[in-house]
C-alpha cells in the first residue's frame, strides 16, 4: 500500500509523526521547534548534486546539532576520479538557520577557510562554494544555477519503530537544469543546461542513532524529455510508502518497493561489479555499469560512517503509470549504501 500524505503539520503535539507516507510537494509543515527528539538529535541538510555525462559537484550544507559540515566534491567521470573536503564545524544546535520549507529561504555558513550559500533568486537556485584548499594548495570555486524546477517532486515523512519522536522528512527534486562553472584542481569547467542536470536532497528529522540506508537517483534526456527518478529504502519504518519515484518532464509515476541488488565478494559487497535493480512491481528492471565509487570512512568513538555512493550507467526499462515505457540506455546516474551511526 502507498499512503499519500494530506496537508498539515508534520508533528502532533507529543512530537510524533502525525502521519507517515509519500506526497509530491511538502504538504506537511515542519517546525523545528515542535521537536521533542532531543536536541543533539535534530539533523538538518541541504545536499546538492550537479552532473553531465563527463563530470559532476556535490554541495552539502549540514547542520547535525552537535556537528555541521560545508562539503564539495568534483566527480570526474571520465578519468574515473573524485575529490572531497568537507570541513566541519561543532555544536552549531541548528544557528546554521536552516529554513523550513524548500520553497523559500536560504542558508549559507563561513568558516574560516570555507564558504557556501543556497540562495533563491527570481530565475532559480544560485548555488556557490568557495574552499581555500581543495587538494593541495589549490582551491575550489563554483558558481552554479538551477533553473526549470519540476511540478513534482518526492516527499516521503517516515517514522522510526525504537523511538516515537524519531522521524525524518525528506524531499528529493529530481531534473532542474544546471548552468554555471566550477573551478579546481587546476581547471574551469562550465555546466550546459542543455546537457546538465541538478538535483537537491532536502532533508529534516531525528534518526535513531544506527542506520543503513540504499538511495538512487538519476537525471537526464531520454528521446527528446527530461527523465529522472528517485529509489530508497533501508532505515525507518516504510511501511505505509516507498520512496520510489519516476519522473517524466517534471510529472512523477508512483513505485512500490525496489531492491539494489549489490554483488558479493568473499562475502561483502562488491560495489564495482555490476548490479542490478527489480521492483515489486515490475516496472524498474534495470542493469547498472559502476564507473566510480564515492567512499568514505570514519570510526571515531560512538560515530561511524562508511558511505558507498557509486555513479555508473544503467540499462533497463521504467514503466510509467498508464503503462507506457521508458528506455535507458547508458542512462548516467548513482546508487549508494551508506552505514551511519551518528
Amino acid at each position: 500500500m502507498q499512503h499519500e500524505l494530506s496537508a498539515g503539520p508534520l508533528l502532533n503535539e507529543e512530537g510524533v509523526l502525525s502521519e507517515a507516507g509519500y506526497a509530491k510537494s511538502l504538504v506537511k509543515t515542519y517546525d523545528r521547534s515542535a521537536i521533542k527528539g532531543g536536541k543533539f538529535r535534530i539533523k538538518e541538510w541541504d545536499y546538492y548534486l550537479i552532473y553531465n555525462g563527463r563530470f559532476g559537484v556535490a554541495l552539502t550544507i549540514d547542520d547535525n546539532s552537535y556537528m555541521g559540515l560545508i562539503s564539495a566534491s568534483f566527480l570526474d567521470f571520465e578519468a574515473r576520479t573524485e575529490k572531497t573536503v568537507s570541513p566541519m564545524f561543532w555544536f552549531p544546535m541548528g544557528n546554521t538557520d536552516f529554513p523550513s520549507t524548500s520553497r523559500n529561504g536560504d542558508v549559507q555558513k563561513t568558516l574560516k577557510n570555507a564558504g557556501a550559500s543556497f540562495t533563491h533568486e527570481s530565475d532559480g537556485r544560485h548555488l556557490k562554494c568557495h574552499l581555500d584548499r581543495f587538494g593541495g594548495e589549490t582551491p575550489f570555486d563554483c558558481d552554479l544555477l538551477l533553473t526549470g524546477e519540476p511540478k513534482d517532486t518526492m516527499v516521503i515523512a517516515t517514522p522510526f519503530h525504537e523511538q516515537k519522536t524519531a522521524f525524518y522528512y525528506n524531499q528529493k527534486i529530481i531534473g532542474m537544469h544546471a548552468s554555471g562553472t566550477v573551478s579546481c584542481l587546476g581547471k574551469t569547467l562550465s555546466f550546459d543546461p542543455a546537457d546538465s542536470f541538478g538535483l537537491l536532497d532536502w532533508g529534516r528529522g531525528v534518526w535513531t542513532h544506527d542506520n543503513t540506508w540504499y538511495w538512487g537517483a538519476g537525471q537526464g534526456v531520454v528521446d527528446g524529455r527530461v527523465v529522472g527518478f528517485n529509489l530508497g529504502y533501508g532505515f525507518g519504518d516504510v511501511t505505509a510508502a516507498s520512496e520510489n519515484m519516476i519522473f517524466v518532464d517534471g510529472v512523477a509515476h508512483k513505485l512500490d518497493r525496489l531492491t539494489f541488488n549489490i554483488p558479493q565478494k568473499d562475502g561483502k559487497d562488491d560495489f564495482m561489479s555490476p548490479w542490478t535493480f527489480t521492483s515489486s512491481d515490475g516496472r524498474f528492471e534495470t542493469a547498472f555499469a559502476p564507473v566510480l565509487d564515492r567512499c568514505a570512512y570514519t570510526n571515531v568513538g560512538p560515530l561511524l560512517s562508511d558511505q558507498h555512493q557509486v555513479f555508473g550507467h544503467m540499462d533497463g526499462t521504467l514503466t510509467l503509470d498508464d503503462g507506457a515505457k521508458i528506455e535507458l540506455k547508458h542512462f548516467l546516474c548513482f546508487a549508494e549504501k551508506v552505514h551511519n551511526k551518528w
